[in-house]
């Protein structure tokens, strides 16, 4: 299988694993020459939250989620990633229940495959991934590799 577009999703959660993912997409998009979508996913309330602490200028429905999610923290360090290995990507914000909203994105942009991060489960948690996880795993309309983080 060609991979041509891997759709890296993210969230407020990951921050502190934004190394892991960018090495487990450069892994994948290096050698395939993938381009990747870089997204952000904000439920309404995370995406109030982020516009306040980015402190923009302009009213909250002029500002569009792609300009968020450019700006925010975790994209910025994943663009510079992408960069030094010459690994042409786009940027992608979206507002909407996590889970649900990546699957929505991975249809939408066509993509071969999706890279979600998650958390190390307690034992009884390992028998079930997240309900982000889950939804993406359940309902992706291609593979998903899933970055696991071992912080809490």
């Amino acid at each position: 299988m060609t991979l041509e577009t891997i759709l890296l999703a993210v969230g407020p959660g990951d921050t502190e694993r934004s190394d892991e993912l960018a090495n487990a997409v450069i892994e994948v998009a290096e050698p395939t020459g993938a381009s990747v979508v870089l997204a952000h996913v904000f439920t309404e309330s995370e995406y109030d939250e982020v516009i306040t602490r980015l402190d923009f200028d302009t009213d909250r429905d002029e500002i569009g989620s792609d300009e968020v999610a450019a700006r925010h923290s975790t994209i910025r360090q994943l663009q510079t990633a992408l960069e030094e290995h010459d690994i042409e990507y786009s940027i992608q914000g979206a507002v909407g229940e996590h889970g649900p909203t990546i699957v929505d994105l991975a249809s939408e942009s066509a993509a071969d495959r999706v890279v979600v991060g998650g958390r190390r489960r307690s034992p009884t948690g390992k028998a079930v991934f997240g309900s982000t996880a889950q939804e993406v795993l359940l309902s992706s309309p291609c593979p998903v590799t899933f970055v696991r983080s071992d912080q809490g």
